[in-house]
Order: structure tokens, then sequence, then C-alpha cells
């Protein structure tokens, strides 16, 4: 089975390399790209978060993982690829959930996204609370570790 996507927008910022940490300053801009009618974005502006899935477009298909220790750290576990979120994955599917700060023509405002200029956008999605699984969220110990400077803002 094949198959194709097309991207439907494309991300603009600051940010040309993909680092692991100090994305909390970063503003991006997602705009659509010209196949796209401006009516894609009605009546987005009445969500305040989004999901935005992207394609790891510049992560080398050479480097792709299915086991290792996240960030290469060996004090954490050795794990699945599918028990991380790193961008050297099979498919090169990134996902994240952005703050919408403004929504004007063909173009999105957004933070707390981490993704790289030029990054193509394969969907968005706006954040229904009632989609929130019912229940605490659970997680190791490392995560919290791995987190701690992801949002900060670039030094």
């Amino acid at each position: 089975m094949n198959i194709t996507l097309q991207p439907i927008a494309y991300i603009s910022n600051k940010r040309v390399t993909a680092t692991d940490d100090f994305w909390g300053d970063t503003i991006s801009e997602i705009t659509l790209a010209e196949h796209i009618p401006t009516e894609a974005f009605d009546g987005i502006e009445s969500f305040s978060q989004l999901e935005i899935i992207y394609y790891f477009d510049k992560a080398d298909p050479a480097k792709i993982v299915y086991s290792g220790h996240p960030r290469g750290n060996k004090a954490w576990p050795l794990l699945g690829i599918f028990a991380q979120r790193k961008k050297d994955r099979p498919n090169q599917i990134g996902l994240c959930m952005v703050q919408l700060i403004e929504h004007n023509g063909r173009t999105l405002k957004v933070k707390y996204l981490d993704a790289i200029e030029g990054t193509p956008v394969l969907d968005i999605k706006p954040v229904f609370k009632e989609f929130k699984v019912p229940g605490e969220i659970r997680q190791p110990q490392w995560v919290g570790e791995l987190m701690v400077d992801y949002w900060k803002p670039e030094k």
C-alpha cells in the first residue's frame, strides 16, 4: 500500500535546525499552501489550542531508529521508538499541541510548536477538551528530566 500526502501548509519561524530544548519563546506562523482555500481556517480563532501534524522533512531517513536511549542518554532506559517522541521515526511524522495566538487570513500565529522553518504541515485539528482521555496521565520519571528545558526560552 502506498500512502501519498500533500502538505496543506508550511511553518515559518526563526528555528532552522532541530534542537532538543529551548522552544519556549519560538513563535511560528503556519501559512496555507496555495491549493488550500482560505476558508479552511474559517472559525479556527474560536479555539485556544490546535494539534499540528507535520512531516520531519529534514530528518535523515538513514538515521531512523526502532529503539535506543532517549537523546542517547544511557542513564535513561532503552526504549522502542513508539515509547519516545524523537524525529528519527519510521514515517517521520510529528505531532504537537500548540496555543493559537492569532488568525489572519491564510496564516495562523502559534506558540509551543517544535518544528523548524519550512516544515510541511500535513493537518491541523482543533483541540476539544472532550477528547482528553479520562484519568491521570502516567509517565516514567525520565520524561520529566528530559523535558525540563524543552519549553524554556532560548538562551
